[in-house]
């Protein structure tokens, strides 16, 4: 007896996964617009690159300072541009991997020059399971959330700190007067 199969049925073929990885996440992709990171990593990556750029600014700024270039200012603006650069692509990068989590286009990554508008990148959930930009990012290991709960640990700290010194500024400068007052 031969087999009859239908003609009208779909086609069957053994289809294999692009990214075989833990349980369906798919890998971080630093230097690269395609993939998506939620919003720990994008914070934590986006912090530590930006720590990497200043340490490196100062470091050049100190290297000029020694070998005497300190004071041209058109070499220190032109070095330090050339530094922000790779700074910026990175930022570029994993805003649009950031968007991508969101399930949004890489060009909605224009809309966080609207001042404000950025935090929506910092609080909008990314999307649960897989969207149209893939699988969804692996979970955060202890190093990301470190890196993302050190943002706001040093805006707060940055805040105090606009605030407590010039108070007490203002205390030892009277502190002063009211010694100078005294006979």
């Amino acid at each position: 007896m031969t087999e009859m199969t239908n003609p009208y049925a779909a086609p069957r073929a053994a289809v294999a996964d692009v990214y075989e990885g833990d349980a369906g996440v798919q890998p971080v992709k630093l230097w690269s617009a395609k993939g998506r990171i939620g919003r720990a990593r994008f914070l934590a990556y986006t912090m530590f690159s930006y720590i990497i750029f200043i340490v490196a600014a100062t470091l050049l700024g100190f290297i000029l300072g020694i070998a005497g270039l300190g004071r041209s200012e058109g070499l220190i603006v032109a070095l330090t541009f050339l530094l922000a650069i790779p700074y910026f692509v990175f930022y570029v990068l994993t805003g649009i991997q950031r968007s991508h989590d969101m399930d949004w286009s890489g060009w909605m990554l224009f809309l966080a020059l609207i001042p404000l508008v950025a935090l929506i990148w910092v609080f909008k959930s990314g999307t649960k399971g897989s969207n149209r930009f893939g699988a969804p990012p692996p979970p955060n290991t202890t190093g990301v959330l470190i890196g993302a709960w050190l943002l706001p640990v040093i805006v707060g700290l940055g805040i105090v700190a606009a605030i407590a010194l010039p108070a007490y500024q203002g205390y030892t400068m009277r502190a002063k007067a009211a010694q100078v007052e005294r006979p």
